[in-house]
């Protein structure tokens, strides 16, 4: 049975590192779920490259520790009431190496996986000997502040024809486009060692939140909501994979269309989601039988990068900036229960659609600021995380992962097939995962849906007509 090597990597310099770095928690980075991400980057490799993989990407790793400084160490209380992670000296992060390889087919290939669309199922039942099994998703006692939670870990898996590289940090560290812009720094950096070149520039701004820092005399202090749990009426919950071809989300888009004179423009995004929130909606809507009356709980993360402009973001910014943008939070009328389940003849999918892009757009660097403020008067900042099973029945929660593609990135030893985030056995109801498409022979390979749902409606999504024909069921993720 493969056994653990356990290494404690330090970033590279460290001996020459101050006793006690310090990064602060910025007002921003409370929005976050307070758990744990953890991410499997996937690569082809020939048994001879193996070893020099390892070592390529263990000086990779310590190479951009010495970058991404507020990866090494914990999250711990500050004197004033707020948090940093916390860097010392000695501080190490863990890399754990796991030689699947060479036992047979007890652990699956490169082709297996593949095969299985990348999906969690594929690696068997213990997620857990993938990463640190204290560090998988999910709201879990390791990850609350008051347990000074690890910031992050590594773990290399080798397994025949391949490696899985295994990333696991806390997400008040980084967003999406913070792992993205981690791993390409970790990717420039795995290509110098390799090829005994020098190492890429590096800009500190790229670590820096005091953007997004905010001070608020305790006189104008409130104590913020409580802290959310997951809602009650919730059922057994399924996450399964859907694939959408490229010349279907085009259909989708031209459906979903405004035909009114000098409408606003919808983007393949909005309309894609415009079409996934009516389809699970009326399949879902018999089971919980919702108050068609009553708006429903809609959600996205928007990614804030590219919409701050005094002045702009880094261009490799790894800290958390993204905004939550909800049905019941902003300044954007919602369509009531009834009108997203409604027939296309009563309620056309473009409003849906409409909807859709004017909540994306509503996330300006104004609506940003004032969601800053907001939160820094705020004394108990917990509360602020986002806890999207704690949204009723019928919720959806939508994160696009496009932008945070990492397969064409060079890493010295080879090009990633692709990433995905995994889940454990931690099923967050009402959450949809969007992935760039995967490196196809087919021409028509589109994104890939990850669809947190009700196990029994599975189903009944898969057999409904108008679904099936567009979005192609590519089986269970876990």
């Amino acid at each position: 049975m493969a056994q653990p090597e356990i290494m404690e990597l330090r970033p590279t310099g460290w001996e020459n590192d101050p006793a006690e770095e310090r990064f602060r928690l910025s007002t921003l980075d409370w929005i976050p779920v307070c758990c744990y991400n953890h991410y499997l980057i996937f690569w082809r490799l020939q048994d001879d490259t193996k070893e020099k993989a390892i070592e390529v990407l263990k000086g990779g790793i310590e190479k951009t520790l010495s970058q991404a400084r507020h990866l090494v160490g914990n999250i711990e209380p500050d004197s004033d009431g707020g948090y940093s992670f916390v860097k010392r000296k000695e501080s190490a992060v863990k890399l754990v190496v796991m030689r699947y390889d060479g036992e047979g087919d007890k652990w699956p290939s490169i082709d297996d996986i593949e095969s299985k669309h990348f999906a969690q199922h594929a690696l068997g039942d213990n997620l857990g000997r993938w990463g640190l099994p204290e560090m998988l998703w999910g709201e879990r006692p390791e990850s609350e502040l008051e347990n000074k939670p690890v910031t992050s870990a590594f773990q290399i898996n080798l397994i025949r024809g391949g490696l899985v590289l295994s990333l696991q940090s806390h997400h008040y560290m980084s967003d999406v486009m913070g792992f993205s812009n981690f791993t390409r720094q970790l990717a420039d950096n795995c290509a110098a060692v390799a090829r005994g070149t020098p190492f890429p520039p590096w800009d500190p701004a790229n670590i820096d939140s005091s953007r997004f820092e905010r001070s608020v005399p305790e006189a104008d202090m409130v104590e913020g909501p409580p802290i959310r749990y997951r809602h009650p009426d919730h059922v057994e919950q399924e996450v399964v994979l859907f694939h959408l071809p490229q010349s279907k989300a085009a259909e989708i888009k031209r459906r979903a269309t405004p035909t009114e004179p000098g409408a606003r423009w919808i983007s393949t995004y909005d309309a894609m989601n415009a079409f996934i929130w009516r389809a699970l909606s009326r399949v879902r809507a018999p089971l919980h039988k919702p108050d068609l009356a009553k708006p429903l709980h809609w959600g996205q993360a928007v990614n804030m990068r590219t919409r701050l402009h005094n002045p702009p973001m880094p261009a490799r910014m790894m800290r958390a900036v993204v905004a939550g943008a909800f049905s019941d939070t902003q300044p954007v009328a919602a369509p009531s229960a009834g009108e997203v389940i409604a027939a296309e003849a009563e309620v056309p999918l473009s409003r849906l659609a409409l909807y859709i892009r004017a909540i994306t757009d509503s996330c300006d660097e104004a609506h940003f600021e004032g969601v800053m403020d907001a939160i820094a008067h705020c004394r108990n900042k917990r509360g602020i995380s986002v806890r999207i099973d704690s949204a009723p029945p019928l919720g959806i929660f939508l994160t696009d992962h496009r932008p945070g593609d990492v397969s064409g990135l060079d890493f010295g030893f080879g090009f990633p097939l692709t990433y995905r985030h995994m889940w454990g056995h931690y099923q967050t109801a009402g959450l949809i995962l969007i992935y760039a498409p995967v490196r196809s022979a087919n021409p028509d390979e589109g994104c890939m849906f990850t669809v947190t749902m009700e196990k029994e409606l599975v189903p009944v999504l898969r057999a409904d007509p108008e679904w099936s024909s567009f979005f192609e069921y590519r089986g269970l993720d876990c």
